[in-house]
């Protein structure tokens, strides 16, 4: 992978999600992301749609955003894997507590009064290259 194409995230606060329903359909969300050993993470609750929707395709686009999902770079092809190693995860969930201080604390306050602790899935991102086959995002 390009380190041109991990190299947009750079200082970015969110990315934009693109994940795919099964009739192909994108469905886009801007997240709270971290990089980590040159691959990003995201974290959302275990029975979020795009939870369902990375399960039955981990093919998926990123791209820089604002906060409400306006792109402020390129679109680039991944591919999702949830992780399930419990350590991996928290130490993701650690990265990005540093990331986004007392806004991730509120947040984690919100799930938790929401039910939601304990119920949050780790998302890796592996960017793929160009030349990696993939589903292709047309933008």
């Amino acid at each position: 992978m390009g380190s041109e194409r991990l190299r947009q995230f750079a200082g970015e606060r969110y990315l934009n999600l693109e994940s795919y329903r099964r009739s192909g359909v994108a469905v886009r969300t801007p997240m709270w992301f971290v990089e980590e050993d040159g691959k990003l993470y995201v974290r959302t609750p275990r029975t979020a749609g795009k939870v369902r929707r990375i399960r039955n395709n981990p093919e998926v686009g990123v791209a820089p955003c604002d906060w409400g999902g306006g792109v402020r770079g390129d679109w680039v092809r991944a591919e999702a894997r949830l992780v399930e190693d419990e350590k991996e995860a928290y130490e993701i969930n650690e990265r990005v507590r540093q990331k986004y201080g007392l806004l991730k604390r509120v947040m984690d306050l919100m799930n938790l009064l929401r039910g939601n602790r304990g119920n949050m899935v780790t998302i890796e991102l592996r960017l793929r290259s160009e030349s990696e086959p993939g589903q292709g995002i047309l933008h």
